[in-house]
């Protein structure tokens, strides 16, 4: 991470919307090709449904927008002067954590506490 978090944090929510958004489209292009498919999906012969093919897409794009919310607590920490800080024990996140998980809000060790 570089010496400004909020640079980076930037950078990877700029990143992790623009993952949303092509989600987004690639699911609402299933949805448009499954709508104009006579195709019976729950007897397909190629293994791979299409109701399991959305199901992958929604997961993940969940996940997505799960963690731009995470960047954007971490910005609003940032602005507030918290980041950085454990919210479980008080003490200074280590820059390793914070390096691997920009997003962090507990040190390691209150993180596997929960």
């Amino acid at each position: 991470m570089t010496s400004d978090p909020r640079e980076e944090l930037h950078r990877l929510r700029a990143q992790t919307e623009a993952q949303a958004v092509a989600l987004e489209g690639d699911l609402r292009s299933l949805f448009e090709a499954s709508r104009s498919s006579n195709a019976d999906d729950e007897h397909d012969p190629e293994g791979s449904t299409i109701a399991f093919e959305r199901a992958q897409l929604t997961a993940v794009l969940d996940a997505t927008r799960r963690r731009l919310a995470e960047l954007d607590g971490a910005l609003r920490r940032v602005d507030e002067g918290s980041y950085g800080v454990c919210e479980g024990c008080g003490r200074p996140i280590p820059g390793e954590r914070l390096a691997a998980r920009p997003s962090a809000r507990t040190c390691v060790a209150c993180a596997s506490r929960r």
